[in-house]
């Protein structure tokens, strides 16, 4: 058996005084205030609209409570309001497309969800959003696995072109189907349910402009092993979505994902894009958005 370091105590004593630290760091950031917070600046910061809506139902208002917490985008936003995001100085990270229901595994659906990403891509493209979702769609009878990766391949592999062409990414999205506690806390029946399986998918396609939509979350909930993962397909990283698990409720210690050490893993590895945070408030939503920046914030 290996002897034990040494210094284990001592690097134990030096990781819980530093915990201590960021969570105290992160306490100090959930003030509501109008000031931004002063951020390290190397994970850019983007919230989630869906989960916030209900609580900041004015455009204006989400916006600057968004900016105020340090986020420099809202995203899955309707177009419409895209222009209220631009006059408070921030972008749409990802735009929604298609939705998950109706998705590219199955060729009857194939040709609403190339016209829906193909409007996206041009919306997109005009405002400056550098991402389009996209989802692989439900599992049935038919297609099986196979199958339906092997649609989702023909179809992406139709749009791949034009989304080069205008300089926006596609993201497919991996999604937990294990979680049937809540219609958005996790989704029974979706096919892409595994990052191992979208990647396969986003490999055959060969394409620079679709990758994937690695939600930490969900590949917590399905594969784990979060970080390996991330270092295995830095390349095909498009987004990053975050949640605490289980609940998909706030970032903090009542949950089990360590996301310091996975932001840290995401700068390592020279990822430049957004991240975006998706987490259910189950409390003051402010508070909980500014210290999901503030435990990010490495």
């Amino acid at each position: 058996m290996a002897q034990q370091p040494a210094s284990t105590s001592f690097n134990r004593r030096d990781w819980l005084a530093g915990a201590a630290t960021l969570a105290a760091g992160a306490f100090a950031a959930t003030r509501v205030d109008a000031e931004e917070p002063k951020l390290k600046g190397r994970i850019h910061h983007s919230v989630v609209s869906w989960c916030f809506a209900s609580h900041w139902p004015d455009m204006d208002d989400f916006c600057q409570k968004a900016k105020s917490a340090g986020c420099e985008s809202l995203e899955l936003v309707d177009p419409k309001h895209w222009p209220t995001l631009k006059k408070h100085g921030l972008k749409c990270a990802i735009s929604s497309s298609h939705g998950f229901a109706k998705g590219l595994n199955h060729p009857p659906h194939q040709a609403e969800c190339l016209a829906k990403l193909r409007e996206r891509i041009d919306l997109s493209a005009d405002f400056g959003c550098p991402t389009v979702i996209t989802f692989t769609g439900m599992r049935s009878a038919e297609p099986d696995d196979a199958v339906g990766a092997k649609n989702c391949v023909e179809a992406l592999k139709q749009i791949a072109g034009y989304a080069e062409e205008r300089k926006v990414t596609l993201a497919l999205e991996m999604l937990n189907s294990r979680d049937d506690s809540h219609p958005m806390k996790g989704h029974p029946g979706y096919q892409g349910d595994h990052c191992d399986y979208c990647i396969d998918i986003l490999k055959k396609v060969g394409s620079p402009r679709v990758k994937l939509l690695f939600d930490i979350y969900h590949v917590q909930i399905m594969d784990g092993d979060v970080i390996r993962r991330i270092r295995q397909h830095a390349e095909y990283l498009a987004h990053i979505h975050t949640a605490g698990n289980p609940g998909r409720g706030e970032l903090d210690q009542a949950q089990e994902i360590n996301y310091p050490a996975i932001m840290q893993a995401l700068v390592d590895v020279g990822y430049q894009g957004y991240v975006g945070h998706e987490f259910i408030p189950t409390r003051d939503p402010m508070a909980g958005l500014k210290e999901a920046v503030a435990w990010c914030d490495v």
